[in-house]
């Protein structure tokens, strides 16, 4: 910070001089013939003396103008450099002109004239200017401008230009060279180039620029005071006092202001020091906010389709393909190939034949804008074959054909380096036509010409095709006669026509109230709390746990008493996001909010009894690491298996503990159910140590399995058409596919049926395979097992360890399906979801109680008579068992008590029928008075292991 002295300094005399300066002296008196003084005595004035008189040769300069520069560092090497000054040194505030040679010590803050040949010491400030023959030193302030021949130190800002020839040293701000000691030697010549590091000053003759940090005064003439506010910036070490009054020696006179002898200066090494500026960088770029990660920008124009079946086999050409496995309608983005090499379903198109005349031809069936073509390789386990770079071309009849350029030359886009990475390439320009083709020209070396594709483009509405039109580009103008309205060549435009075939019908504009987009971590936090703020009264959110890198897993809860159980009102759960990359299911539950929030506050009488009638909660993403990794890369690059796992590398589906195998093993050896259960099995206990391999979303959802009292679920997936119901793992477990139902198959079935057949996708008979399965044959359902094995499945434990019955549900042939695609998708699952719900009031419920107290029993056994696998009761003493339509012996049985039997029945109508029990105390084993025995030795094992899973759970 700058300050003025409020009264002058005064100089000092010869006798308070350093032995510095008069070493100084000598040296100068004798190159310049001048006797020197004697040591120690008084100057005389005799103007014999380097102190009293001017060296020879040396010209008057006028005062200038000086720069101020605020010191960046407080510790710097003295020194000075003869000659011109050019720019501004270092650190010098400068407002007043001061005395020829004047050499202020360092932290001397100079403002008014000071006395000939006085040297203030380290720490001085002095205000008025100094005396001829003063040399300024590391870190001075001088408040004057120096006169011709003053040589500022490393670290001073100077207003005054340089002298031609001076040769500012490495590392300095301005032209003249920092020397350590006292300034000796003869100036140097001219010519001399700058070293390097230097900034340069202007050209002879030309004003100085103010530097960076540098403030100019006016010119003063010597002995005027400085002006207000103008004050160098004191070091750290150095305090601003003046000298003592009447210290100050007058000029001789006759002798013009503003002269000194030239100094000489001899070459001294220079310590380079770090430039603090660097640092004070460094905390500015430290104290920046860390930017949000930017959302992924979608590409401008939407994919055509292939992925998602959009576009139709017949839509997709080639010229030649290898065999019909490998034909034009398999190279799909993300297709995947079956098993066994060489059958109708491999994983991408190969052309015939090697060579550059190959392509694959895509027909958009109306005019589009294409922007980009993303690629991958063959998918196969037995071979690997991608191309690595191809061009692309557009037509409106598929005859004339027009190249993508990149400028004059055809582009030649750079294609992939494996098999399974999509590889996006936009356009360097759009191109507009109906069909495009990728024409491969060079391919891995090892493999043939396969390629798997994607192609955006945005349909452009309003026409219909009547006849072959020529090629609309970029680079035709309007006047051009080929495109041009008035030309007999161009097409004719009209409007859509519904009994035309290739008409385009734009969709349905979606539901204002609804959000669709794919939502991030943040972006779906703040979605749910905006539902539950519109509906405080039926809805709740809460978290389970947390992921491995500590994103919550947030749940929502849709009832008209949220937060708590309700007796006799079943618990339904819906869970999305098992594989990250599977995010159809995730955003599809993040409407679903929306859609029985907004149609609750309406009054619509089915969501009314929905909610009302049933305790609805929502996890819309179990693996949220993988989601944001997958979200990262964007709906088309994600590929087919990136998110799919947690932050760990741990596939959630395959996490659960193997109930499959213990049950399996004790039906073998007829121990069911007397010596061991049909349900709530156990976990095993390898399961619950330390070093097991189990993932911190999997014990959350385990202990939420545990908390609530689920009776129905669903497990949203993506990238199938289909609906799964367990058994999910093979009985016979050395055998990938193998049919192997639950007691409860014909129940599972009904409930994968009734989400199928009310989704249009699934539903239809005419729509192609995804894959290589085809599951229109099975009506759109089938055994997990028999799909294929799946050892630790979520559907699986479920069933075993609780008494939820769940499905597994393949939303769709894209895993990441583009933002576009979103209400469609809605459209095709809403009717599914809701329907879906509704079957959790299917079947028998009821509440079993004591005789004597008629408090609910709490894990009461529920049995069917003739279906392996019982339910327990809730911890209020209510029950339900999903059957389907017909007549059953249903038992209750508890620890202490005497079991009840009585018939129920099952209607069609989607009602459940009330079925309770009241059972009475166990003659001979309990009495009045006595405690209550104790749970039986399974469930107090499934309790223990249930501890034990929780605990290491919580050390982790």
């Amino acid at each position: 910070m700058l300050q003025t002295s409020k009264e002058p300094s005064r100089g000092r005399g010869a006798a308070g001089a350093s032995t510095e300066g008069r070493a100084a002296s000598a040296r100068d008196k004798t190159r310049a013939g001048i006797q020197p003084c004697e040591p120690g005595t008084e100057c005389p004035r005799c103007a014999r003396c380097a102190r009293c008189a001017p060296l020879p040769g040396m010209a008057k300069e006028r005062p200038r103008v000086m720069r101020i520069q605020r010191i960046p560092e407080r510790s710097t090497e003295p020194g000075g450099s003869p000659g011109r000054p050019r720019g501004t040194g270092a650190g010098t505030a400068s407002g007043t002109p001061r005395a020829a040679g004047a050499t202020p010590t360092k932290g001397t803050a100079s403002g008014t004239p000071r006395a000939a040949g006085a040297t203030p010491t380290k720490g001085t400030a002095s205000g008025t200017p100094r005396a001829t023959g003063a040399t300024p030193t590391k870190g001075t302030a001088s408040g004057t401008p120096r006169a011709a021949g003053a040589t500022p130190t490393k670290g001073t800002a100077s207003g005054t230009p340089r002298a031609t020839g001076a040769t500012p040293t490495k590392g300095t701000a301005s032209g003249v060279s920092p020397r350590k000691g006292p300034t000796t030697g003869p100036p140097k010549a001219s010519g001399v180039t700058p070293t390097k590091g230097t900034a340069r000053g202007p050209p002879k003759g030309s004003e100085t620029p103010p530097w960076q940090g540098t403030t100019a005064g006016p010119p003063k003439a010597s002995g005027a005071p400085p002006p207000k506010g103008t004050t160098a910036a004191p070091s750290r070490s150095s305090t601003t006092t003046g000298p003592p009054k009447g210290s100050a020696t007058p000029a001789s006179p006759g002798e013009p202001a503003g002269t000194a002898p030239a100094p000489s200066v001899s070459k001294v090494a220079v310590r380079r020091r770090k430039v603090v500026r660097k640092k004070v960088v460094k905390k500015k770029v430290l104290r920046k906010k860390p930017e949000a990660p930017a959302a992924p920008q979608e590409p401008p124009c939407p994919p055509l389709g292939l992925e998602s079946l959009r576009v139709l086999d017949e839509q997709l050409r080639a010229s030649s393909h290898k065999r019909p496995g490998l034909g034009a309608h398999r190279g799909r983005l993300n297709i995947q190939s079956g098993l066994y090499d060489g059958d109708s379903f491999d994983g991408g198109w190969c052309a015939g034949r090697e060579d550059t005349r190959q392509w694959l031809e895509v027909d958009a069936r109306r005019l589009t804008r294409f922007t980009g073509v993303i690629t991958q390789g063959l998918n196969s386990i037995w071979t690997y074959d991608w191309v690595t770079s191809y061009k692309v071309q557009v037509s409106n009849d598929s005859h004339a054909w027009l190249p993508s350029r990149n400028g004059t030359e055809e582009a030649v886009f750079p294609a992939n380096t494996d098999p399974e990475t999509p590889v996006l390439n936009a356009l360097p320009s759009p191109l507009v036509g109906r069909f495009l083709r990728i024409n491969p020209q060079s391919w891995f070396r090892n493999g043939t010409v396969c390629l798997r594709a994607e192609v955006l483009g945005c349909p452009l509405p309003g026409t219909r095709w009547l006849s072959p039109t020529p090629l609309v580009s970029p680079w035709l103008s309007r006047s051009d006669p080929l495109v041009s309205p008035r030309s007999p060549h161009a097409a004719p435009v009209a409007p859509s026509d519904p009994s035309d075939a290739h008409a385009w019908h734009p969709p349905a504009p979606p539901e204002p109230q609804l959000d669709f987009r794919h939502h991030n971590y943040k972006e779906m936090r703040k979605l749910m709390k905006r539902v539950s703020e519109e509906c405080p009264d039926i809805t709740r959110v809460y978290s389970i746990g947390q992921s491995s890198r500590g994103l919550r897993l947030y749940v929502m809860e849709i009832s008209d008493n949220p937060g708590q159980h309700e007796v006799g009102e079943p618990e339904f759960r819906y869970v999305a996001g098992m594989h990250g990359n599977e995010v159809l299911g995730r955003e599809l539950l993040l409407t679903l909010m929306q859609f029985l929030c907004r149609e609750f506050r309406r009054g619509d009488a089915r969501v009314v009894q929905l909610v009302t009638g049933t305790r609805i909660h929502l996890l819309p993403s179990m693996n949220p690491d993988g989601y944001e990794t997958a979200y990262s890369l964007g709906s088309e690059l994600a590929g087919w298996a990136v998110g799919r796992w947690t932050y760990e590398g741990i596939d959630l589906n395959h996490n659960f503990a193997d109930l499959n195998t213990a049950l399996w093993d004790a039906e073998d050896n007829d121990l069911v159910p007397h010596e061991f259960p049909n349900h709530y099995i156990p976990i095993p206990e390898y399961y619950t140590f330390a070093n097991a391999t189990v993932a911190p979303e999997t014990r959350a959802v385990i202990a939420w399995m545990q908390r609530y009292p689920f009776v129905l679920s669903a497990n949203l997936h993506g990238g199938e058409l289909v609906v799964t119901y367990p058994f999910d793992m093979s009985r016979t477990y050395w055998k990938a596919q193998e049919l192997t139902p639950t007691p409860d198959d014909g129940v599972f079935r009904w409930l994968a049926t009734v989400y199928a057949t009310a989704n249009p996708a699934m539903a239809s008979a005419e729509r192609r395979p995804c894959h290589h399965d085809d599951f229109t044959r099975y009506g759109s359902i089938i055994n997990g097992a028999h799909w294929h094995t799946v050892a630790g499945s979520m559907n699986d434990f479920s069933y075993l360890h609780t008494n939820c019955f769940e499905i597994t549900v393949e939303l769709s042939c894209d895993k990441f399906p583009h933002a576009s695609e979103l209400p469609a998708e809605w459209e095709n699952n809403r009717e599914s979801l809701l329907l879906f719900m509704e079957q959790v009031h299917r079947g028998i419920k009821g509440v079993v109680r004591d005789s004597d107290t008629e408090l609910g029993i709490p894990n009461a056994i529920i049995s069917v008579d003739g279906i392996n696998h019982d339910v327990r009761t809730a911890s209020d003493g209510d029950y339900w068992r999903l059957l389907n339509p017909g007549e059953y012996e249903v038992t209750a049985r508890a620890e202490g008590y005497e079991a009840a039997t009585q018939p129920c029945r099952v209607y069609f109508e989607n009602v459940p029928t009330p079925c309770s029990f009241r059972l009475a105390r166990a003659r001979g084993r309990h009495r009045p008075g006595r405690p209550r025995p104790g749970p039986d030795p399974a469930l107090r094992l499934q309790r223990l292991r249930l501890r034990r899973l929780r605990a290491h759970g919580r050390g982790q």
